[in-house]
């Protein structure tokens, strides 16, 4: 089974520059989990809620390690997850494009 979470938009501190240390910014999240199902579902609503909770707490200097973290964090979690695409983007950080980090992960298990 597959799991797609789309465009989950919410403001956290991440950012290297002294001005995205201070203010809270756009981030944008898309998340896609290939997982085994065996009775069991994922819930979507609680893995977006960890999404959050995880990005706002953590106040990440660099997008690939809030993408490193949330991976772990998501695999330790749910033990059913085989592999995973995350991609975050800030949308507002360049008057001219949006910039985006993404990267693939499997599961060890």
């Amino acid at each position: 089974m597959t799991i797609h979470i789309e465009d989950l938009k919410f403001q956290c501190i991440i950012g290297i520059l002294d001005f995205e240390r201070q203010n809270p910014q756009d981030v944008v999240i898309n998340l896609t989990l290939d997982y085994k199902y065996e009775k069991n579902f994922l819930n979507y609503a609680d893995i977006v809620q960890k999404i959050k909770d995880v990005m706002i707490k953590s106040e990440f200097l660099l997008i690939e390690d809030a993408l490193d973290y949330l991976n772990l964090k998501l695999i330790k979690e749910y033990s059913s997850i085989k592999s995973m695409n995350i991609k975050i983007t800030k949308p507002s950080i360049l008057p001219d494009c949006k910039v985006s980090v993404s990267n693939s992960y499997k599961s060890q298990s």
